[in-house]
């Protein structure tokens, strides 16, 4: 089968491999109908080299038909349409049962001392084969895949696999007060989501921050108050000024480690690209190469007792933090991977109503063949043609 493979910083192929298999009772094997790039790919494709090996197959925001399951899996059947969570979690574990799937101790990566095992994402999260490819081997598939109905397109759907849930937990993790006012800084895939479901939870209104004119003007299409961080010297005090003076009641961090205009933290990720990998492990895990400017804002942004939502990854172990301002203005930080099944009960009924509340349909600006996965990476990462969101058909 065909498959994107990593083979180096900024360098992805589509390779011929084998076709995967079913190799415990409860897998399945699913042949993919849309796959999409998702912003953490490109910390793989920019930053997160050392953690992969060449030839690793990249992807976890997959949707398909079923082609066969293990004799475990019960739920669903070959024909079946699925989308697969990018978590792999059991269903049935002391974390499943807290619904923390992205916890779950069935499928921890413990010897890197990591929570539950992702689809295509490095050493550090099991290095399982992800999903952009023509076909997909996915493990503990008697609990994961999520079943759909037929006949609306994979753009309805493909997003409960990552981008829907992860941006649905920040909004919870946000807290966001009955009609009180969120900002969220980063509006690419999550970021849009975010805003569009603070507000259809009932935020009064939703600041969108962010500097590529295709994302705010997406951002706008959907109700949202969308900043322009060029127009800006202080973005925090902008907000303060829109806010009664005091900053929004809750904030998102949807950038993480990709940033802009943070160069210490540039330089220092650029530095790890050329180290052995086993010095450049030790550099991106310790010596806090990631770029914090986004995170600092929200702590200056956020009103006093207001709440802060990371969804933004961020890598480094020793990054400085302001905790005197997180102590005096009493901020409460929430943060971690989407816990993915737990939010779809939710987000299930919006994705097939008609009147698509949420706008999953006008959130993908590229459609490519699997074979032109290593432009879309280049123009995803590299923000052009207007690219916010990528899907990939085989």
């Amino acid at each position: 089968m065909k498959a994107v493979a990593f083979h180096g910083k900024r360098d992805v192929r589509v390779d011929q491999v084998p076709d995967p298999t079913i190799e415990q009772p409860t897998d399945a094997i699913i042949r993919i109908t849309s796959s999409g790039i998702c912003g953490s790919d490109l910390h793989l494709y920019e930053v997160l080299g050392p953690f992969i090996d060449e030839g690793d197959i990249l992807g976890h925001e997959p949707m398909g038909i079923v082609e066969e399951v293990g004799p475990e899996v019960t739920h669903i059947a070959k024909g079946d349409r699925v989308v697969i969570p990018f978590n792999i979690s059991c269903g049935h574990c002391f974390m499943c049962d807290q619904k923390l799937y992205s916890q779950c101790e069935t499928t921890q990566v413990r010897d890197q001392g990591k929570g539950a095992a992702l689809l295509g994402y490095t050493k550090l999260y099991g290095q399982v084969p992800g999903g952009q490819a023509e076909y997909l081997r996915v493990p503990q598939a008697h609990f994961g895949p999520i079943k759909v109905p037929e006949g609306p397109p994979d753009e309805r759907f493909v997003y409960m696999s990552d981008v829907l849930p992860t941006a649905w937990q920040a909004v919870e993790y946000a807290a966001v007060p009955d009609g009180g006012t969120l900002a969220v800084f980063g509006l690419g895939p999550i970021g849009q989501m975010c805003a569009r479901i603070a507000l259809h939870h009932g935020a009064s209104e939703v600041f969108g921050i962010d500097l590529v004119p295709e994302r705010l003007e997406m951002a706008r299409r959907h109700g949202v108050h969308a900043v322009d961080l060029r127009e800006h010297d202080d973005i925090a005090e902008a907000l303060r000024s829109l806010t009664d003076g005091r900053g929004p009641d809750s904030v998102i961090d949807a950038v993480g480690m990709e940033a802009h205009g943070a160069p210490f933290g540039k330089l220092a990720q650029t530095l790890a690209g050329f180290l052995p990998d086993v010095l450049a492990e030790k550099m991106i895990e310790k010596a806090g190469v990631d770029r914090l400017s986004v995170l600092h804002a929200t702590i200056d942004t956020v009103r006093r007792g207001g709440t802060i939502s990371l969804s933004g990854v961020y890598g480094g172990m020793v990054d400085p933090m302001p905790m005197m301002d997180l102590f005096d203005k009493q901020i409460q930080l929430r943060m971690g991977q989407a816990n993915v099944k737990r939010w779809i009960d939710d987000i299930l009924p919006l994705v097939q109503e008609d009147s698509d509340p949420l706008g999953v349909e006008d959130l993908a600006t590229h459609k490519l063949p699997l074979d032109q996965a290593p432009h879309a990476y280049e123009i995803f990462q590299k923000k052009q043609d207007g690219a916010i969101k990528v899907l990939l058909t085989p």
